[in-house]
């Protein structure tokens, strides 16, 4: 998560879920404690009566990892919000800035859809920057289908069972 800082991630006005991330726990999840925090809060965001911020839904934290190596996480909403639905979507991921281009964001929405169907969502609606093409690429290779584009956001629905499911 520290890369992802350094370029920039959880500054002032990064409305990711990285950057939430980042500038709730960035400095607290070195300690044990911290860590154990962050983790106690995640596991909590996937109970539908977890009381949360206006506008945020349950959702299922998942990482990506090699070893003891953090590799990225992946975020699945349960459902959609009029916003979600325009520009966010079911799932969003991030891979970690020194792991990048080597098919690990290809490797962790693949091993989710299947979270995903089993959360009952099918298809999952995938949200990237239409200057993306590395999260358009991810995105189509898993199945996703171009819907449209609503301002500069591309919106793809991907199947979440099994080809020919």
């Amino acid at each position: 998560m520290e890369e992802m800082r350094a370029e920039g991630r959880g500054d002032p006005g990064d409305t990711s879920m990285t950057g939430m991330l980042v500038q709730r726990f960035g400095d607290g999840w070195q300690t044990p404690e911290g860590f154990a925090a962050f983790v106690e809060w995640l596991l909590a965001q996937a109970i539908e009566t977890t009381r949360r911020a206006p506008g945020m839904v349950p959702a299922t934290e998942l990482w990506w990892v090699e070893g003891n190596e953090f590799l990225g996480r992946l975020s699945i909403r349960h459902r959609l919000t009029p916003t979600l639905l325009e520009a966010g979507g079911h799932i969003g991921y991030d891979v970690r800035p020194s792991a990048r281009r080597r098919g690990h964001a290809t490797a962790m929405l693949r091993e989710a859809l299947p979270v995903a169907r089993a959360l009952g969502i099918d298809p999952a609606l995938l949200t990237c920057d239409a200057t993306n093409v590395a999260s358009r690429t991810v995105i189509e290779r898993n199945g996703g289908m171009l819907e449209d584009q609503r301002g500069r956001k591309l919106r793809f629905w991907v199947p979440t069972g099994a080809p020919g499911a």
